[in-house]
C-alpha cells in the first residue's frame, strides 16, 4: 500500500512513518521545504501539484498544520488566519482534493489535538481549528463513497516535545510519539470511519 504522509518529518510524522513503514507500507512525505515531495497547505494549487507528481495513494496522512500562540486578548484576525489557512483550511482541502487520487478503499487521517479537550493559555487558535477539523471527519464520513474512510487523531502533548513546551502543559501527561503513532496505523489498517482518536494518555 502507498501511503503519503505531510509533515512527515516532524516529531509525529516520522514517527507515524517508521511505524507504516515497519508494517511493510510504501511510505512517501511531503513538506514545505523537506520530504520527497514539497507542498504548501495553504495554496490548493500546490495540494494538487502534489498529487499530480505521486500519482493514486492508498492513503493520505496530515501530521501538518500551524497555529499562532497567542491570548485571546492580543489576537489579531490576522494571527487566527494561520491556523484557519493551515490547520483547518490546510487539512480539509488535503481531504477534499486528495479524495480524487485515492484508490477504492482508500484512507484519510488528519490530525486535531488535545488543546479543544483541554485548553491551554494562547491556545485558543489551535483549539478552534482542531475542533473545525475533528467535526468536518465526522461528517464527511458519511459523505464518501467507493470505500473510502476519514479519521483523525488528538494527540496529547508528546514526550519528545515536553521540555520545550512544559510551561505551556504543567500538569500535563506527555506520551511518547510511538504511542501517538499506533493510532495512525490503527486508522490506516483499520475499517473505522468518522472517528476522532484521542490519544491522552
Amino acid at each position: 500500500m502507498k501511503v503519503i504522509v505531510v509533515g512527515g518529518n516532524g516529531t509525529i510524522g516520522q514517527a507515524v512513518v517508521a511505524k507504516l513503514q515497519a508494517e511493510n507500507y510504501e511510505v512517501l512525505t511531503a513538506g514545505r521545504t523537506s520530504g520527497d515531495v514539497q507542498v504548501d497547505m495553504t495554496s490548493s494549487e500546490s495540494i494538487e501539484q502534489m498529487f499530480q507528481k505521486i500519482g493514486d495513494v492508498d492513503a493520505i496522512i496530515s501530521t501538518a498544520g500551524a497555529a499562532k500562540k497567542v491570548l485571546v486578548e492580543e489576537m489579531t484576525p490576522e494571527d487566527n488566519l494561520v491556523a484557519v489557512q493551515s490547520k483547518l483550511l490546510g487539512q480539509i482541502n488535503l481531504a477534499l482534493i486528495g479524495q480524487k487520487y485515492l484508490r477504492e478503499n482508500g484512507s484519510i487521517t488528519l490530525t486535531t489535538g488535545v488543546m479543544k479537550d483541554d485548553p491551554i493559555a494562547m491556545g485558543s487558535s489551535s483549539a478552534m481549528a482542531n475542533g473545525g477539523v475533528a467535526a468536518f471527519v465526522k461528517s464527511a464520513a458519511i459523505d464518501l463513497t467507493r470505500g473510502i474512510r476519514i479519521n483523525c487523531v488528538s494527540p496529547n502533548v508528546l514526550e519528545e516535545s515536553y521540555a520545550q513546551l512544559k510551561e505551556a502543559f504543567k500538569g500535563f501527561v506527555p506520551v511518547p510519539a510511538e504511542r501517538v503513532a499506533q493510532a495512525y496505523l490503527k486508522s490506516v489498517a483499520g475499517k473505522q470511519s468518522g472517528q476522532e482518536y484521542q490519544v491522552y494518555e
